[in-house]
Parts: structure tokens; C-alpha cells; sequence
């Protein structure tokens, strides 16, 4: 997760508090959860307007960065305005819509972070202990074959040993 992306996504969060929104909660996405994104950042407005308003100039701000949302959903009802930036996604709630969905329940999974950690680089992720390299003994090849030969002379069966490469 870039460092470009944590910038945006500060940027908005700094929006949403200057915008009066409330309750704001990051939510870093494990890759292993299957979200379909990095980044949730859910805050609540306190009326349909004041939730407009913050959706407006997050795209007013971040566009002014080059970033334009691939798709705005709930503008128009305002009682929860989504807005897509692929690596990133913002909920905007109303009070009532916010509890009803609960998506930092349904997400627990998810690390929150505070606005200060998105300025520090994500940490790097230790692999887990099953995606480490298992170290294999090397396999060892048979020393010694044996192959049984017959000896003209004595008619006898006699063992001979061979090493194998």
C-alpha cells in the first residue's frame, strides 16, 4: 500500500474533519480478508446536507490532486453516500444507517488506524508461518544397487554391488 494512497487517504480524513464530520474510523483491509479494496474510511454527518457536503469536497479536494472516484453511490437519498477511489473506498452514514450497517463490525478483521498513522510508510508484512520456505533435507540417492549376475565359470548366482549416480 503506497505511500501516494495513505496521502489521499489523509487528505480525505482531513476533509471529513474539517467538514465536521464525525466519528471518523480507518480501517486498513487485510489482503487475506477479501476486500476489495485498501482502505475504508466511515465517518458520520448529522443531517443529509452536511453529508453531501462532506462527499463534495472530498472529490473537490482529491480532484484537485488528479484523483477522480470511479463511482459515487447514495448522493441523492444522502443516508449513506459511498464513494469509490479503487484503493480506497469512503462511507459517508447517517447516525441511523451507520448503526444499522455496522461496518466496522462486519470488518473487524480490519487494523484501524488513527490520521498519524498514515503518515508514517506501512510496515512491512512478516510472511505468515505457512507461507514461509520449508527447508527439505536433500533426498539421497540409493548407494549401493545390487544386481544379481551369474559367473560362467561356477554357474552360481553372485551378488555384485554397483554404485549409482
Amino acid at each position: 500500500m503506497s505511500l501516494q494512497i495513505r496521502q489521499q487517504v489523509a487528505l480525505a480524513v482531513q476533509v471529513i474533519e474539517d467538514k465536521k464530520g464525525e466519528d471518523v474510523v480507518i480501517l486498513e483491509m487485510d489482503r487475506n480478508s477479501g476486500a476489495f479494496t485498501d482502505y475504508f474510511i466511515v465517518c458520520s454527518g448529522t443531517n443529509p446536507r452536511q453529508i453531501q457536503a462532506i462527499a463534495d469536497d472530498v472529490q473537490k479536494q482529491l480532484g484537485d490532486e488528479g484523483q477522480r472516484p470511479n463511482s459515487v453511490e447514495g448522493y441523492n437519498q444522502a443516508e449513506w453516500v459511498l464513494v469509490d477511489y479503487v484503493d480506497f473506498v469512503l462511507h459517508i452514514f447517517s447516525e441511523r444507517a451507520r448503526k444499522f450497517y455496522d461496518l466496522e463490525r462486519l470488518w473487524k478483521s480490519a487494523k484501524r488506524l488513527t490520521p498519524a498513522d498514515l503518515a508514517k510508510p506501512a510496515a512491512a508484512k512478516k510472511p505468515s508461518a505457512a507461507k514461509k520456505a520449508v527447508k527439505k533435507a536433500p533426498v539421497k540417492k540409493a548407494s549401493v544397487a545390487r544386481k544379481a549376475t551369474r559367473t560362467k565359470a561356477s554357474g552360481k548366482t553372485k551378488k555384485k554391488s554397483r554404485k549409482s549416480a
